[in-house]
């Protein structure tokens, strides 16, 4: 695909459909699978994310805000980095009010990572939003609307994109596979239904929580 002429960002708040080699959650010892990403959507790998041309759309001056779940934090920065952008800090930790089994410890919270390109984006708005947001988890991977709200507040007249989204928002563009976008993005791969005869084998996952969305 091709990138049309002039769509560039200087905030870009994504989403990844990280893979999790197909594993699911479960309820407990005993208990049923609640389900995982490959479930309710199309997973992507770190070297198919990778692939995907943010360069493109990313401004000179430009922010990412990039979700990852705790077993994703390692590809979460090395993903970042490989799309040109530098590590800043942590900008939101979510308190989802509801716990997942994990390997190690109850997994209850997702952060939400900022990296940079160049400066941060100017004029600048609210200085004092908080970090930290407590709310109930609701769809599988869905994310707090709020988070997006205090982007807004953060950089009210910068040109935004939401990538891997699942609905618009006023003052945004958007970018996700169930709804109509403002750009194309390059780098895609095809859908598992469009690869004939493309293998989806994946080795074992290793020690992780599972599926924390």
């Amino acid at each position: 695909m091709t990138q049309a002429v002039g769509n560039r960002y200087e905030i870009i708040y994504c989403d990844p459909p990280w893979d999790y080699k197909g594993q699911t959650q479960h309820r407990g010892i005993g208990g049923r699978s609640s389900g995982g990403a490959v479930s309710h959507y199309d997973t992507l790998t770190l070297e198919q994310l990778k692939r995907i041309d943010i360069q493109a759309i990313a401004s000179q001056d430009c922010l990412l805000f990039l979700w990852a779940t705790s077993p994703h934090l390692d590809q979460a920065i090395d993903l970042m980095k490989s799309w040109g952008f530098s590590w800043a800090t942590v900008g939101f930790v979510w308190d989802k009010q509801r716990v997942n089994p994990g390997f190690y410890t109850m997994s209850q919270v997702e952060l939400c990572l900022v990296g940079k390109t160049g400066k941060i984006p100017r004029p600048r708005g609210a200085r004092n939003v908080r970090q930290f947001l407590s709310e109930m988890r609701s769809d599988h991977s869905a994310k707090p609307i709020e988070v997006r709200n205090r982007i807004d507040l953060m950089f009210p007249s910068q040109k935004k994109i939401e990538l891997f989204a699942r609905e618009k928002a006023s003052g945004w563009h958007v970018w996700g596979e169930a709804i109509d976008n403002n750009i194309e993005l390059s780098g895609l791969p095809p859908k598992p239904s469009d690869a004939q005869g493309e293998s989806t084998d994946t080795p074992s996952i290793e020690d992780h929580n599972v599926g924390t969305e």
